[in-house]
């Protein structure tokens, strides 16, 4: 029998390179993997050891070119851990994630490339480098300095170590919770389940059919959590759910994240604390807009200030609701909050999520958002079957410019699945970047959990997937349009608190009359959404807006808590986290619940101390929109504006500089207030 060829050893024979995903098996990773670490570390050494003098192009370019069957094999393996995993992918994440990090740690702390880097740094006055090429020199020498160039003797050997443990860590973190997620199912006879509108009886059925067994399935997935928590009227029922979903890593068993947040929080303080700084937030805060942990705690306590009178009155209102309904002595729960906003939501408003969903069919919600995009930025979007995809249920599409060049290929996947993680997320198999005169363009992914169609019915969104939907694609668009020369700088290679500019500023188009009148038509009749029901959309749109607010604070709070501190932790992580957050909270908080031990963001992604961005972002999403809501939501001269200074630049320059070029302005916290109904 003839050993079947690796793929990834191969030239891609797919177009416009993209992964061949049809051949990728998971015997060909590991293989692949040490081969782009062999060919890297190859390449290093022929840096290190050039005999010329150390300048931009033979030193920081090519340390930026080096590694690229690493990283072609690497971001297929790290995306589909997240996309599309099961038990073989994880065990092989495990084995070969210290291999990783010890490659990593070999770069980034070799002694003799550091010192061609800093060669070429502390010459940099003399150079005539442009723009680019400047961010890139400083990005370069700041990244080895931020990952211990600068250590010596055990402290490099100790920061090697730590840094090894962490990447292990973080990925046990993920593992348990997507295994966590997976185990738990709650089966009910239909009975049970009044309350819930016929769309998710008709999903529930078609979960328990697909798992071979009868009656309905509830998961901890976002499309069957949500629904359930906002409709079933049982109230023990939605309790229970609740407090499934809000313990998970909590129980005694293999997945219980609890020790592990100790180790990732005390082994980043550890590794900061190696290269000079008194804690972690310090160390990630010198490359964000914020710049300083007061900076952020300022951003935060102003709108705690701002929204927690309006957010205390909204929970009174529902209050009342619930008590007009069970009696006096009903005390309002967490497990209470969706079922009794979405009555008083009702009573308000006359809005029902639930009528929305006819007017959200999936392929009618992704033209629109497509058509968006062209009308804002004259691309367009051409499936092409003949790109490989991950899963039947992944869709593959050129996106082509204005002038009809190619810009990038998207890859969408929406609905949940075993071996995808909750959330939803953009994500690129390929950045760009410009390389003798070629223009590489990139593969973006957005990736979601929306409502899976049923036996009888297509997928219906509610208008909260809409919006996530407009969120992700803000996302993609930042990595569609990307324009740089290097990767390094490319797409949302940004600062953390910048990225989520382009994706919130999507978000705001879901209430605009306009474009909801270009796509939202009833998937039976074709009939197009009434006037009144946009207009009850509007009227909604600002609905508990503070108790969110303070929900996305207290987030934030709880994430400065744990990346502040300067001495290590052992203590009862629900006791610090209840403590950390308190004054954000605006209901009763179950002693038995705890988020660190499935807080991805902030424990395995890349938001440790830096999950203000989404609250960061806001004020500035609010203050660039106020600009197409001035000049008008599809105007052109705006969008190409916003395209050409924030969208293509990347990370090319500082982002407040990139902003100020857009609007003219810095932002400022009046436009979200104002957006918000704080203030008028």
């Amino acid at each position: 029998m003839t050993e079947t060829k690796n793929p990834f050893l191969e030239p891609y024979n797919t177009p416009h390179h993209t992964p061949p995903f049809h051949l990728i098996k998971v015997e060909h990773y590991e293989p692949a993997i040490r081969e782009g670490m062999k060919e890297q570390n190859e390449e290093i050494d022929a840096i290190v050891n050039n005999a010329e003098k150390p300048n931009f192009q033979n030193t920081i370019v090519a340390l930026e070119r080096s590694g690229s069957l690493l990283e072609r094999v690497t971001t297929i393996f790290g995306n589909l851990l997240s996309a599309e995993t099961n038990d073989e992918m994880q065990e092989l994440a495990e084995k070969m994630m210290p291999l990783l990090a010890e490659h990593n740690n070999s770069i980034s702390l070799n002694e003799k490339l550091f010192a061609r880097i800093k060669a070429v740094y502390d010459r940099k006055d003399q150079l005539t480098l442009n723009g680019e090429d400047s961010m890139l020199l400083q990005k370069t020498y700041d990244g080895f300095i931020r990952s211990g160039a600068n250590l010596q003797g055990e402290a490099k050997e100790k920061y090697r170590r730590l840094n090894t443990e962490l990447s292990v860590l973080a990925l046990r973190f993920s593992q348990n919770l997507l295994k966590e997620t997976n185990n738990y199912e709650l089966s009910l006879t239909t009975s049970q389940l009044e309350g819930l509108p016929e769309s998710m009886l008709e999903s529930y059925a078609q979960t328990a059919k697909e798992k071979g067994k009868e009656g309905n399935i509830i998961t901890l997935d976002a499309p069957s959590f949500v629904p359930f928590m906002k409709y079933c009227k049982d109230r023990t029922l939605r309790q229970q759910l609740y407090m499934a979903y809000n313990t998970q890593c909590t129980h005694d068993n293999e997945y219980n994240n609890m020790d592990i947040i100790k180790q990732l929080v005390n082994i980043r303080m550890e590794l900061i604390q190696l290269l000079g700084y008194s804690n972690y937030a310090e160390y990630v805060l010198k490359k964000r807009m914020a710049e300083t942990e007061e900076s952020v705690y300022q951003l935060l306590n102003q709108l705690l200030e701002a929204y927690s009178p309006t957010a205390h009155q909204e929970v009174k209102e529902v209050e009342e609701l619930a008590h007009r309904l069970e009696g006096n002595d009903f005390q309002l729960m967490p497990w209470d909050w969706a079922y009794y906003s979405e009555k008083l939501k009702n009573e308000k408003f006359k809005l029902n999520e639930e009528e929305l969903r006819p007017y959200f069919e999936l392929s009618q919600v992704k033209q629109g958002v497509f058509g968006l995009a062209t009308r804002l930025y004259g691309i367009t979007f051409k499936e092409n079957k003949e790109i490989p995809v991950y899963h039947p249920d992944v869709d593959a599409y050129e996106v082509f410019d204005e002038d009809g060049s190619f810009l990038a290929v998207l890859y969408t996947d929406f609905h949940p699945r075993a071996g995808k993680r909750s959330g939803a997320w953009m994500t690129s198999y390929k950045e760009q970047w410009i390389e003798n005169g070629i223009n590489s363009r990139p593969h973006i992914s957005v990736t979601m959990n929306f409502s899976k169609p049923s036996a009888e019915k297509p997928a219906l969104l509610t208008f909260s997937e809409v919006n996530t939907f407009l969120h992700e694609f803000g996302h993609a668009l930042h990595g569609i349009f990307a324009n740089s020369t290097y990767a390094t700088l490319s797409g949302t290679s940004v600062y953390w608190d910048f990225v989520e500019l382009p994706s919130q500023i999507m978000e705001n188009f879901a209430i605009e009359k306009e474009f909801l009148n270009t796509f939202a038509k009833h998937y039976r009749t074709g009939e197009q959404i009434p006037a009144q029901l946009i207009q009850k959309i509007v009227d909604a749109s600002n609905f508990n807006i503070a108790y969110t607010c303070l929900r996305q604070l207290s987030f934030g709070l709880l994430d400065m808590a744990w990346y502040t501190r300067k001495t290590p932790f052992d203590g009862d992580v629900r006791t610090y986290e209840k403590e950390a957050w308190k004054k954000a909270q605006v209901l009763p908080s179950p002693a038995e619940t705890c988020m660190s031990v499935q807080f991805s963001h902030i424990m395995a992604g890349g938001y440790s101390a830096g999950y203000y961005s989404y609250k960061w972002a806001e004020v500035l999403d609010a203050d660039a929109f106020s600009l197409f809501k001035e000049k008008g939501i599809f105007n052109r001269e705006v969008a190409d504006s916003f395209r050409r200074n924030i969208l293509s630049k990347g990370g090319t320059e500082h982002p407040m500089t990139l902003y100020k070029r857009f609007r003219g302005k810095e932002p400022g916290i009046e436009a979200l207030l104002r957006r918000n109904g704080i203030i008028n």
